[in-house]
């Protein structure tokens, strides 16, 4: 009943801004695709309430004043020292109790992913680990197949398999014998004892493509990939500081050892900074909603650490929040611990971005390859409420040597 007269607010200036004479919404970055993304664009003011989500939203001068005076007044009353050590110190412990009481029915699944990220898709960055071998009119497209079924298969000799087989190896892979035998690993149970450290295992070793969800929480963007990337030389590793998040991850039904592997960590622990795989083993990181969490001053240390495990040509996918965000605007008096990083009710800390956070991927040695403000539209059909979203996306690669050179 509390946040009523602030939706009204919200309410009344989106619909005032909405119906000012000459108001465009067009794209905000050439970046961004047109298709399939950006389909919907509002033009009229008036069909305002025909859909739930309106793409590509530009606000106007005036917009951008009547939000930038809520932020400065939500966070006129900063949260004392004593109670900001407490939150840091305890960040953990505010997680673990937010998904105990919402398990994992705060967040719908990210059904958007492969919309927003379609580098999440094996085949679009690592066609080359596929090869066809030919031999007496006979093809087989191998990426998993062992030295010695490729032989009897395609009737070629050995000294011919052994040449074609070192193609399919990269960066990840390690030493087969040409007799054939895999590297032995558990399918059921993926434990990374220190005798599978000291003889190279980990899991997901004979993966070619290898995805890293950093902040997997109860698993929202894990289950939709494993649902949707069904590739068996793909692999999923996902991890979050909160011990209650990770077992709702391994205790739902799609979970699948074989295929991912989901594990405890707390990413501004430089002490634990070790992961279960080698650096440079990772294709794609994805860090959605995740890096708004951690403090502003250790953020710099967090993308450098991730930037450790990317292959050369890899990617971190960023999502997260952005400045002037319905979310950011909600908040009372009181919660602002420093600039626009704040406290929620319930413990948890949220950073509002704004393009700015380049620097930070930059610093890193990545190359930039999306950086845009999604600025949209979500309405309350029933409720008749126009509310302004906005997130920051970004996309960094890891150079190649010849791209440094």
């Amino acid at each position: 009943m509390k946040r009523r007269p602030q939706m009204a607010l919200i309410h009344m200036v989106s619909i005032t801004l909405l119906r000012k004479p000459g108001l465009q919404c067009r794209f905000q970055s050439t970046q961004r695709p047109t298709v399939p993304l950006g389909s919907r664009i509002l033009s009229d003011p008036s069909r305002v309430f025909e859909h739930n989500m309106w793409d590509h939203i530009q606000w106007t001068p005036e917009q951008e004043d009547l939000a930038r005076q809520k932020a400065e007044e939500n966070s006129s009353v900063k949260v004392s020292m004593e109670e900001q050590v407490k939150y840091d110190k305890d960040a953990s412990s505010y997680w673990d109790e937010f998904y105990r009481a919402h398990q994992n029915k705060f967040f719908k699944d990210r059904r958007w992913l492969f919309l927003e990220f379609p580098e999440l898709l094996p085949h679009r960055t690592h066609k080359y680990n596929e090869v066809v071998l030919e031999s007496k009119n006979t093809s087989i497209l191998c990426s998993h197949v062992s030295l010695q079924t490729q032989t009897k298969l395609v009737g070629i000799s050995r000294t011919q398999a052994k040449k074609t087989f070192e193609t399919l190896r990269n960066a990840d892979s390690v030493e087969r014998t040409i007799d054939g035998m895999e590297l032995e690993h558990k399918t059921q149970d993926w434990k990374w004892t220190d005798r599978q450290k000291k003889q190279g295992y980990f899991p997901g070793i004979d993966s070619t493509f290898k995805i890293f969800e950093v902040g997997c929480g109860a698993g929202n963007s894990v289950f939709p990939i494993l649902s949707k990337v069904r590739d068996p030389s793909t692999f999923l590793y996902c991890c979050d500081f909160s011990a209650y998040a990770v077992d709702l991850v391994m205790s739902h039904p799609l979970y699948n050892a074989s295929q991912c592997y989901a594990f405890v960590h707390d990413l501004c622990d430089e002490a634990s900074s070790t992961y279960p795989f080698p650096d440079g083993s990772i294709d794609v990181i994805l860090l959605v909603f995740v890096l708004s969490s951690i403090h502003p001053v250790r953020m710099q240390m967090v993308i450098n650490r991730l930037s450790k495990l990317l292959k050369p040509g890899g990617m971190i996918l960023f999502r997260d929040y952005g400045r002037y965000d319905l979310s950011q605007l909600r908040l009372k008096k009181g919660r602002c611990l420093f600039g626009n990083f704040y406290v929620r009710g319930d413990g948890t800390r949220v950073y509002f971005f704004t393009k700015e956070i380049a620097h930070i991927f930059i610093s890193a040695g990545l190359k930039e390859v999306q950086n845009l403000m999604d600025r949209r539209l979500q309405v309350n059909r029933k409720k008749k409420i126009a509310m302004h979203r906005v997130w920051v996306q970004c996309k960094y690669q890891k150079p190649f040597t010849n791209d440094l050179n």
